[in-house]
């Protein structure tokens, strides 16, 4: 059994609350959990000590049992200490677009062809 360690979203409409839990991956993202292990209410301000709770002790076992935490809470648990930071590199999403290449390749040249005029007097 694959096991995650992953946020289950509650809360109305524009509200949300998470509860940080154990499941098994082909279980739905708010279905069925094995354990409760914390909370994650991302309204309040991101120094409040009730933001994220976690039970840690739990944690470390579920880890220890194979289970995967998702991006966001390994992230938590980083911020926590409990594992090492892992480098996150996505080059292509920070890289501009074709057309936003070309405007500025034409924006270049524009600025180039002024700078040429004025050298050759």
């Amino acid at each position: 059994m694959a096991m995650k360690i992953r946020l289950a979203r509650g809360g109305s409409k524009k509200r949300p609350h998470y509860a940080i839990v154990a499941s098994d991956s082909r279980m739905p993202r708010d279905g069925r959990f094995l354990e409760k292990l914390g909370t994650y209410n991302p309204l309040l301000p991101k120094d409040s000590e009730e933001r994220i709770k976690m039970d840690m002790e739990r944690v470390q076992y579920w880890l220890s049992q194979g289970a995967q935490p998702t991006d966001r809470i390994a992230r938590f648990l980083e911020a926590a200490g409990v594992r090492e930071k892992a480098t996150r590199q996505n080059m292509k999403k920070a890289e501009p677009g074709a057309k936003a290449k070309q405007r500025a390749e034409e924006k270049a040249e524009k600025a180039a062809a002024p700078a040429e005029d004025a050298a050759a007097e």
